[in-house]
């Protein structure tokens, strides 16, 4: 398998291309999927992915190539964009007609124009059936589809650039959204404030889990905070603790604080006279001190696969 196309939740599907039809990287093509014809992009296969493909059970079923997209087929394409464009503040004018408690997101038709399709996000359950009539008086011998989706699917239909300078993980790369809490943040040191470990819809970052067994690995054989423990240099209690580097900070008899590796520290029972504050990453809540942080983590809201 050579070519692939990206359609539906990041996901790459086999093409299969007829004998004696040349296509390359780069190229737009039609493609007949499960919703009707689409014009996406070819994208070539690295061979070893291609070999793991050979031999999966697990890999999406190979789309058809109908035809690689002609001048006229790029105009109609175009022609589609603009209409995409104006049916969403068709849809959008309606909704609020009818005071329908959702959010439009966005709107999509397919390259045969037999389908569009809206989608919305909206706290609680919508009865759109009075809009859904309307709709089809207005787009007249095509299938409506009208599709509840959560906020992080939002964020990955519209794509952006995240916190750490790069396109968003759901728009690139990730097709199922791992659940997320609160916890994970808490357990990597990171700073327990919206702003420092939520992403753009309003959920906590899907990267906190990328490293949290790497944390968790680290984290085995070190003190806790507020323990006291015995070092090369006396006593003294635990007030930070550096997983990756594994390195303890402990706050001494005298006041001072300094660093030793685990290896070379031994917790004890015994009543050190030292007081410790909460690590400065642990307490970054500034302007967001009193958003609850449990609203940021995964709910029936968050994702629904929809998309």
């Amino acid at each position: 398998m050579k070519y692939a196309v990206r359609y539906l939740k990041n996901t790459f599907y086999p093409l299969n291309v007829p004998e004696g039809i040349h296509i390359e990287e780069g190229q737009l093509v039609i493609v007949r999927t499960e919703k009707g014809e689409e014009a996406l992009k070819v994208e070539l296969v690295n061979p070893k992915i291609a070999k793991i493909w050979e031999h999966s059970k697990n890999k999406p079923a190979p789309l058809n190539l109908e035809r690689i997209c002609s001048q006229r087929d790029l105009q109609t394409l175009d022609d589609i964009k603009k209409e995409e464009v104006t049916s969403f503040f068709k849809c959008q004018s309606l909704v609020k007609q009818h005071k329908l408690n959702m959010n439009l997101v966005q709107c999509r038709i397919t390259f045969d124009r037999r389908k569009i399709t809206f989608y919305y996000t909206a706290p609680e359950r919508v009865d759109f059936r009075a809009l859904l009539k309307d709709l089809t008086q207005v787009f007249t011998r095509v299938r409506i589809d009208l599709r509840h989706i959560g906020v992080r699917d939002e964020t990955s239909i519209l794509d952006g650039v995240g916190l750490c300078g790069r396109p968003f993980c759901c728009s690139s790369f990730l097709r199922k959204f791992a659940t997320i809490n609160v916890k994970l943040a808490k357990d990597q040191g990171m700073p327990i404030a919206p702003g420092k470990i939520s992403g753009t819809c309003g959920r906590l970052l899907c990267c906190l889990t990328y490293e949290y067994s790497n944390y968790i690995d680290a984290a085995k054989g070190m003190p806790p905070v507020g323990s006291s423990v015995m070092t090369p240099d006396g006593l003294g209690k635990v007030c930070y603790l550096q997983f990756l580097n594994g390195t303890v900070s402990v706050k001494m008899e005298d006041g001072k604080t300094k660093e030793f590796a685990k290896s070379d520290i031994e917790m004890v029972d015994a009543d050190v006279n030292v007081e410790i504050d909460m690590p400065v990453m642990n307490r970054a809540y500034g302007d967001d001190s009193d958003v609850d942080i449990k609203q940021l983590e995964d709910d029936r809201n968050s994702s629904t696969g929809n998309v």
